[in-house]
């Protein structure tokens, strides 16, 4: 395998023109770089330059290497500084598991601060991952869990990043709309939209309504924020919602669900080292508030 430093060489003696300057930028003697040169020349059996009065004329095999150096030392600085990059957290990859239907446009905001400030971290959102993400924490397959449902388990953290409340969303023109707050048995002649989640891991069911052994007229699903306020504001249906997405939108109230469901969005990860760029997307996400 061919040495580095015969390539660095070459590289500085084109770069300055002269040996003495060549061996001043390696921080070598001039001796030391001749030297070099000449076990190289002696182990494969070339010669790589020839002297010309005081200056130096490479040969064919001189000219060669030169090209090769030229091509291949850039690649290994490169690599150099990549290694480093990883050694000091400031390279890799974060694998991002969300189990919040509505937190997609939060994340947004989360999402440009952190690609401008860490450019060389790859950064993957999935939500493949939807209300079972605590296996995919545990197993490696995601690197942060977004989840307002912290399960605790050996070997993992949650980080709180925002306090919200659930309230249910009503038309304007709804007659719950009045109300300060609404019990369970209001539900009883409504149609109520969440997404697509089992009633177990809903708090409109397993805070409200189940203790009340009170149900809705009818429970559906759908899979959008956008569609579900749509059909909300329409009046065709109610829906348990977290109070950050009704601001601004139009003909739609938000009514306190009995003595109120406060809740919080909280980071899972892995307990031990992390690279810097794990606390970096997390210290930007308590930045942002929704």
């Amino acid at each position: 395998m061919i040495d580095i430093q015969p390539l660095a060489i070459l590289r500085e003696i084109d770069r300055t023109g002269s040996l003495t300057q060549a061996a001043e930028q390696l921080n070598l003697t001039q001796s030391a770089v001749s030297h070099a040169i000449r076990r190289f020349e002696d182990r494969y059996g070339v010669k790589l330059w020839e002297r010309e009065g005081h200056k130096l004329r490479l040969t064919l095999a001189g000219d060669y290497l030169l090209g090769l150096a030229q091509r291949v030392l850039p690649q290994l600085e490169h690599g150099a500084t990549v290694i480093e990059d990883y050694a000091r957290g400031r390279r890799g990859a974060i694998r991002v598991g969300m189990e919040c239907h509505p937190c997609q446009d939060w994340l947004m905001r989360v999402v440009d601060p952190f690609l401008a400030e860490w450019p060389d971290v790859e950064l993957d959102v999935t939500t493949a991952f939807q209300f079972g993400g605590l296996a995919a924490l545990l197993s490696h397959e995601i690197d942060i869990l977004v989840t307002p449902d912290p399960i605790e388990r050996a070997g993992l953290e949650y980080r709180p990043v925002f306090d919200y409340e659930l309230v249910l969303a009503v038309a304007e023109s709804h007659p719950l709309a009045r109300s300060q707050r609404v019990e369970p048995e209001d539900l009883a002649g409504e149609t109520l939209i969440t997404y697509p989640v089992s009633r177990e891991r809903l708090d409109i069911f397993t805070r409200f309504l189940v203790p009340a052994h009170a149900l809705p007229r009818r429970h559906r699903t759908v899979e959008t924020t956008d569609l579900m306020l749509r059909l909300v504001a329409s009046g065709r249906a109610v829906s348990a919602t977290p109070d950050w997405l009704l601001r601004g939108a139009k003909g739609v109230k938000g009514v306190r669900i009995g003595e109120g469901i406060a809740k919080s969005i909280h980071l899972g990860y892995r307990k031990g080292n992390r690279a810097a760029y794990l606390d970096g997307f997390m210290h930007l996400a308590e930045a942002v508030h929704i």
